[in-house]
C-alpha cells in the first residue's frame, strides 16, 4: 500500500463480513456477470487478502476491483453497514498508482481542474458536433466510430453556452437568498436543468446566488483513483464555498452524484487521507448543502403553486443510487411531481441504471449497456411518456439504453418537470 493511503485500513472491514448474501442478488455487476468473484462478498474476500500481501494487484485483479459499479446496493442492505464501496474506492487509487490513468480520463480530470479550458473545450465541441453526431431524442448519436464510442451511441446534447456564463451571479430576489451548485454535466450538457431551477427559484421570489468559481464535485476522480484531483477540487470548492456559505440559507444541487459527494464523500475522503482540519471545514457548512428535491420539498409554498397545476403527461421515477441509497432520497421527487403529473412506477425504480462512472462509459462499456438494457425495458413497460431522475449521469445512461432498445421516452429531471408545471397557464 502507498504511505498516502496507509492512514485507511480496511482490514477491518473486510474481516466483519459474515458472509450472509444479502448484498449479491441487487448486486449491479452481478445482476450481470453472476460470478461470486464479482459480488461484494467476493470483493471484500480479495480486498482483505490483498491488504494481508496474499493478493498480487496484477491485471487480472485490476479488472475485478474496476468491475464493481459503486451503487452502493450493498452498503444499503448490509446488516453490519459494511462500507464495501469506500473500500473499493481506495483500491483504486492503489489501481491508478500502479498502472496509471488512461490518457482520456487524464485529459479529463485535468479539465474538471481548469474551468475556463473545460469552457472552451465545451465550445469546440458544440461548434463541431454535427462533423460526427446527430440529433436524436434525448441526446446525440455517433454516425461512426471514435477510438472510446461506439457507433450508434447515444451522447449528451451540446450546448453553445453552459449555464454557469449563461446568467448573471446574482438574481434579484425579495426572500432569503439561495446558492445553486450546477454539477458539470447539467452545466455544459443539460443546461435546461439549471435553467429550470432558476424558474422555481424566480416563482419562490428567492433571491439567486450563481457562484461562478465553482468546481467539479470531483466524483469522476474518486470513482477513478484520481485522488490527487479529488484533493484539489476539494480543496478549491471548500475555499470558495466558505466566501458565500453564511449569507445563504442553502446551497442546492440538482444531481444526486453532486450532492452525494459533497454532503458524504468529502468527509470520508478527507478522514481517510488524514485531512481532520479540512474535514471538519467540510462539516460545518455541509448542513446547508441539500440535493435540490429534498430542499424544495420543505418549501410548502411550491406545493401549492403546484397543486393548482395539473397536466396529463404521464411520468415514472428511477431512483439514483446516489439519492435514495446514500442520501436517503426518493420520497421528495416523487411528491413534488406527484403534484401536478399523474405517475406510474416501474417494476423496479431502485435497480441501479449501470451509470458505473468514467471507466464503465469507456473502457468496460459492454457491462454499463448490459445493466441499462433492464431498464429500459421496465421504462417502456410502465407505458410513461416521461421517464425522470434526478442524476445527469443516469440521464445520460438512461437516454442511450432507451436509444439502443428503441424505447420512445423523453428524460426529464423533476426539476424541469416541476418548472414546467409552474410555467403551464
Amino acid at each position: 500500500m502507498s504511505k498516502a493511503r496507509e492512514i485507511f485500513n480496511f482490514t477491518e472491514t473486510t474481516d466483519e463480513c459474515i458472509k450472509c448474501g444479502k448484498c449479491t442478488p441487487g448486486c449491479t455487476i452481478n445482476l450481470v456477470n453472476n460470478d461470486e468473484v464479482t459480488s461484494p462478498r467476493g470483493f471484500l474476500d480479495l480486498l482483505g487478502a490483498y491488504k494481508r500481501g496474499e493478493l498480487e494487484l496484477d491485471k487480472n485483479a485490476k479488472n475485478i476491483f474496476e468491475s464493481c459499479f459503486l451503487c452502493t446496493h450493498c452498503t444499503d442492505v448490509c446488516p453490519n453497514s459494511l462500507p464495501t464501496d469506500m473500500v473499493i474506492e481506495e483500491v483504486r487509487a492503489d489501481i491508478a498508482e500502479k498502472y496509471g490513468i488512461a490518457w482520456y480520463k487524464r485529459l479529463f480530470f485535468f479539465l474538471l481542474r481548469h474551468r475556463t479550458l473545460m469552457d472552451i473545450a465545451s465550445k469546440l465541441g458544440y461548434v463541431f458536433k454535427s462533423c460526427v453526431l446527430q440529433e436524436q431524442k434525448n441526446g446525440l448519436s455517433t454516425r461512426f466510430k471514435l477510438p472510446i464510442i461506439k457507433k450508434g451511441r447515444l451522447l449528451p446534447s451540446m450546448m453553445s453556452k453552459s449555464f454557469l456564463n449563461s446568467y448573471p451571479e446574482k438574481i434579484k430576489g425579495q426572500k432569503k437568498r439561495v446558492a445553486i451548485f450546477i454539477g458539470c454535466l447539467a452545466n455544459y450538457n443539460y443546461t435546461k436543468t439549471g435553467d429550470a431551477l432558476v424558474t422555481i427559484l424566480k416563482a419562490l421570489d428567492r433571491e439567486i446566488f450563481i457562484p461562478k468559481k465553482q468546481k467539479c464535485c470531483g466524483a469522476p476522480a474518486y470513482f477513478t483513483g484520481d485522488f490527487d484531483t479529488v484533493l484539489y477540487l476539494i480543496k478549491q470548492n471548500v475555499e470558495y464555498f466558505e466566501t458565500f456559505i453564511d449569507d445563504v440559507e442553502a446551497v442546492i444541487i440538482p444531481e444526486a452524484t453532486c450532492s452525494a459527494m459533497i454532503t458524504h464523500d468529502w468527509e470520508v475522503f478527507l478522514i481517510n487521507r488524514g485531512e481532520h482540519e479540512l474535514a471538519k471545514r467540510v462539516g460545518k457548512m455541509k448542513n446547508k448543502i441539500h440535493i435540490a428535491t429534498k430542499w424544495l420539498a420543505t418549501q410548502e409554498e411550491l406545493k401549492q403553486l403546484l397543486g393548482k397545476k395539473k397536466l396529463d403527461t404521464l411520468v415514472t421515477y428511477h431512483d439514483p443510487c446516489h439519492a435514495k441509497k446514500v442520501q436517503g432520497v426518493y420520497k421528495e421527487p416523487r411528491e413534488l411531481i406527484a403534484q401536478s403529473y399523474p405517475m406510474q412506477e416501474m417494476s423496479d425504480p431502485n435497480r441501479c441504471c449501470g451509470f458505473g462512472g468514467v471507466t464503465f462509459q469507456t473502457e468496460k462499456y459492454h457491462l454499463a449497456e448490459a445493466a441499462g438494457k433492464p431498464k429500459a425495458q421496465m421504462i417502456e413497460q410502465s407505458k410513461a411518456q416521461v421517464v425522470s431522475a434526478e442524476c445527469s449521469a443516469c440521464r445520460m445512461q438512461l437516454s442511450n439504453s432507451m436509444h439502443q432498445e428503441k424505447v420512445d421516452v423523453e428524460f426529464k429531471n423533476p426539476i424541469e418537470l416541476i418548472a414546467e408545471a409552474l410555467e403551464t397557464e
